[in-house]
């Protein structure tokens, strides 16, 4: 079983920053697949979106409409996945989730992400 739980969203101004993480527990191999997808408010939960991928090994992918402006990055030491946002924009705000790929889907309880004036 694998347990995924997001910190460090928050209200912030347009322009802003936000640094995200997610503390992965259980047993699953450390090449596994991570990422972070994100839920948009009057989206259902099946329509999240892909933000960014991070493969063991370094390779990393991004959505076009964040690619510049976030970073994801992961420590494999800690079991940990974090999302650097820079320059944050209103149609940023959603709802933040984790996402490891072991055999089947396993996904966060979400990070809520504000990006208002």
């Amino acid at each position: 079983q694998v347990h995924l739980v997001e910190s460090g969203g928050g209200t912030v101004q347009p322009g802003g920053s936000l640094k995200l993480s997610c503390a992965a527990s259980g047993s699953f191999p450390i090449s596994s697949f991570m990422a972070w997808y994100r839920q948009a408010p009057g989206k259902q939960y099946e329509q999240r979106e892909w933000v960014a991928s991070a493969i063991y090994g370094g390779s990393t992918s991004y959505a076009d409409s964040v690619k510049g402006r976030f970073t994801i990055s992961r420590d494999d030491a800690q079991n940990t996945l974090y999302l650097q946002m820079d320059n944050l924009k209103p149609d940023d705000t959603a709802v933040y989730y984790c996402n490891l790929l072991w055999h089947k889907d396993y996904w966060g309880q979400g990070t809520q992400v504000t990006v208002s004036s």
